[in-house]
């Protein structure tokens, strides 16, 4: 069970009872305080009731019989918590709508209620028809999703495995999450890579495996001031204005066949041979297309422009000097 949903389990036991709810009764309906050793419990129910203090929840305390004082009990006065009712426009409750889609592809459904029905119930005119236009430009159907929106929730650092295009293995990554961005119908998560000391994105669908949380949760603050969507923009992929050629040995390069404009079959390569294709493609940078020709080894070549082959010699060089 999340966090988040053991605290909204709480709030809902708390805030239909009216009377005072003891301890052991709170232990046994939730699931992960029925599944914690005693001492362990105490710490995760004290540290709850704080949480939702601090959210401005009245967590009421008293006893749960009204003649005898000799055991606590919990309540939240549901007067005291109301909201103000909320109008909302035909618009509005759409982008609510559409948040409810999000969290049914990131696989959340069974954790939350359906908004939808809820607004529906309070009059609210929502045409659900609108959404299916949107839907599947936002869907968060990658695995890695839950667990790193929970953790930039909690601030808890990460771990995993990453494989960038064109990369023939994977790499570890350790990250503090800052939040997630979805960008150009794809997922990333932004925040502070530990192993660069930089801000970073990954692309989730290229993350591989389970996501791994590092330490405790509240581990580090968000620096003030950061606007993710801008640092998206910044660390993105921009537009895509560079032409080059490579040689691509036949068989291999798939990642640059597949983004390449024009593949010219059976070529003559640097071997003499021919069997090489020459692909064309239109990239936003040449820098990060030397990193995909040297991370194929020697099955692709750069063939154009100078400033590529420049590039690739250059670091080649570099790594033979330094061996």
């Amino acid at each position: 069970m999340q966090k988040s949903e053991r605290l909204l389990n709480l709030l809902i036991l708390l805030l239909v009872q009216r009377r005072y709810v003891g301890k052991a009764r709170i232990r046994a309906l939730i699931d992960d305080y029925r599944d914690a050793p005693d001492e362990a419990f105490e710490r995760m129910f004290e540290r709850d009731k704080g949480e939702l203090r601090a959210l401005g929840v009245p967590v009421e305390t008293g006893y749960v019989d009204g003649f005898f004082e000799d055991e606590p009990g919990y309540r939240i006065p549901a007067d005291e918590f109301a909201l103000p009712g909320i109008e909302l426009t035909a618009d509005e409750a759409a982008v609510l709508g559409l948040a409810t889609r999000v969290w049914r592809h990131a696989g959340l459904a069974g954790h939350t209620s359906d908004a939808l029905a809820k607004l529906a119930a309070a009059g609210i005119d929502v045409d659900r028809g609108r959404l299916d236009v949107l839907a599947p430009e936002i869907s968060a159907e990658e695995p890695a999703f839950d667990a790193l929106w929970q953790a930039s929730l909690d601030r808890q650092r990460v771990s995993f495995d990453y494989q960038r295009a064109g990369a023939t293995a994977a790499m570890k990554r350790t990250l503090e999450p800052w939040g997630l961005v979805s960008t150009s119908g794809r997922w990333y998560v932004v925040g502070r890579d530990l192993d660069r000391d930089a801000e970073r994105m990954f692309r989730l669908s290229r993350i591989q495996g389970r996501i791994t949380k590092i330490g405790r949760a509240g581990s580090y603050a968000v620096p003030p001031g950061v606007d993710l969507r801008s640092l998206t923009r910044r660390l993105g992929p921009g537009p895509r204005t560079e032409a080059a050629t490579l040689l691509v040995r036949q068989g291999s390069g798939a990642s640059l066949r597949r983004t390449g404009d024009v593949v010219e079959a059976g070529v003559t390569g640097p071997d003499g041979s021919t069997g090489w294709d020459r692909v064309t493609l239109t990239v936003s940078s040449l820098r990060w297309l030397a990193d995909e020709v040297l991370a194929h080894g020697t099955a692709v070549r750069a063939e154009a422009p100078d400033a590529l082959v420049t590039e690739v010699v250059r670091r080649l060089d570099a790594v033979q000097e330094s061996a």
